[in-house]
């Protein structure tokens, strides 16, 4: 399916106004950044690159594209033609799937004619902003969970397909699981869920729909245990499944107090290997207030898919070069560095991270412990052939996060967590 109309309108105005007076083909240069991380947050996380790459891949004019821009007055036949022909040719190299990043760092940058460049922008960014912010917000959260499992189940509080881009960035921020299908099945992530309170009230009492789930999926399933009363509803979970049962979920009341008489129960009743699962409305801040409390997964999904309060990562895609010459937007508030960016990140002999520097037009003079953060993605218009897996992608989000200083985890608003210096090259 062609991904060609996932644009704005103003690039296809651009384009044929750049096609007419002959700038099309100047060589230019645009980067992916943030100005400022959103409110509170120390760090961003970019993801959606390997998505973004295969979006790319099916961005193709066909006849029914043409035909809808022709009869909508979009683009004149000119631009029509020159827009069936094309494919992107360019390069582009960015920050790996999983790399944290922080104002100012250059995690995308896309070279290539001005006109190919330019159709990209609207793609680019719809892809990297949602699965960024998402990508964020699942990080604070498993950082908050302190190495319990947490399953990501926001698919009926997002757009079907944000369902699926959301669970493959919390999987790769760290999630465990997730409770959707197509992500299951197009991108690997691990599959979780058992059943709702429609189905308890489906039966004409608990115990019953409590036999009828063990009688399927047998004692290592999940029985939630709120529909009624939940000390009573333990008891009959119990009672149904034995002291085997996997799991019991609680999805509603205060969790903090829940938990506890929960385990207790549990525990009274032999069930001392039965864990529990608690959701309802969870973020990173409620998983945290709960890290004391005898709870063994968790269950996340508004939050999740709505970027934890930052629906986007705020990134911005802008020309930085032209013709080997850099180029600068003075407009207050709104400025950019001109010239085409190089970053590197600086660690202590232990590993932790101590800052980030970023070279305009020029590369970081090389010091012991530094990690170079671009990699190329697409050269000549052709994927790299050894793009990182999902699996892959988790272990450096992982290690990024074991880098940070301490002070840059904490849940509080604060400065980012690692400097990030902006020097002019040659």
């Amino acid at each position: 399916m062609s991904t060609a109309l996932l644009t704005d309108r103003y690039e296809l105005t651009m384009l044929s106004a750049a096609l007419r007076d002959g700038t099309a083909g100047r060589h230019c240069v645009f980067e992916v950044f943030a100005r400022k991380l959103p409110p509170g947050r120390r760090y961003g996380v970019v993801a959606g690159t390997g998505r973004l790459v295969e979006a790319i891949a099916d961005f193709r004019f066909g006849e029914a594209e043409l035909d809808h821009l022709r009869e909508q007055g979009v683009v004149d036949a000119d631009t029509a033609d020159w827009l069936a022909r094309y494919r992107f040719t360019g390069d582009i190299y960015g920050y790996a799937e999983g790399e944290l990043y922080y104002p100012g760092s250059p995690i995308l940058t896309v070279t290539g004619t001005f006109a190919e460049c330019v159709l990209l922008e609207t793609l680019v960014l719809s892809i990297l902003n949602y699965d960024s912010a998402v990508a964020a917000a699942a990080a604070r959260m498993v950082t908050a969970a302190r190495g319990r499992p947490i399953i990501e189940m926001g698919s009926r509080r997002a757009h079907e397909q944000a369902a699926v881009a959301a669970a493959r960035a919390a999987y790769l921020a760290g999630f465990a699981s997730t409770s959707n299908l197509e992500a299951g099945r197009r991108y690997g992530v691990p599959t979780a869920g058992t059943a709702a309170h429609a189905f308890t009230l489906l039966h004409d009492s608990e115990s019953a729909a409590f036999a009828s789930q063990v009688a399927a999926l047998g004692k290592s399933t999940t029985l939630l245990v709120d529909t009624y009363d939940i000390a009573e509803g333990i008891r009959r979970a119990v009672a149904t499944a034995g002291p085997g049962l996997a799991a019991i979920r609680i999805d509603s009341g205060d969790l903090s107090v829940l938990a506890q008489q929960s385990r207790q129960q549990l525990d009274s009743l032999g069930a001392v290997d039965t864990k529990i699962i608690v959701s309802g409305d969870l973020d990173e801040y409620a998983i945290a207030a709960l890290a004391a409390e005898p709870v063994d997964a968790y269950g996340a999904g508004t939050s999740v898919v709505t970027g934890s309060g930052a629906p986007t990562a705020g990134l911005v895609y802008k020309l930085v070069e032209v013709d080997g010459a850099p180029v600068v937007k003075r407009s207050e508030h709104k400025a950019t560095i001109g010239g085409r960016k190089t970053a590197v990140r600086r660690h202590k002999p232990t590993g932790t991270a101590t800052e980030e520097v970023v070279v305009s037009r020029g590369r970081p003079e090389p010091a012991p412990h530094d990690r170079m953060l671009q990699r190329p993605y697409l050269i000549r218009g052709e994927p790299v052939p050894d793009l990182p897996d999902l699996a892959a992608s988790r272990e450096l989000l992982r290690e990024g996060l074991v880098a940070v200083p301490w002070e840059g985890l904490k849940l509080s608003a604060g400065d980012p967590a690692i400097p990030v210096t902006m020097l002019a090259g040659d």
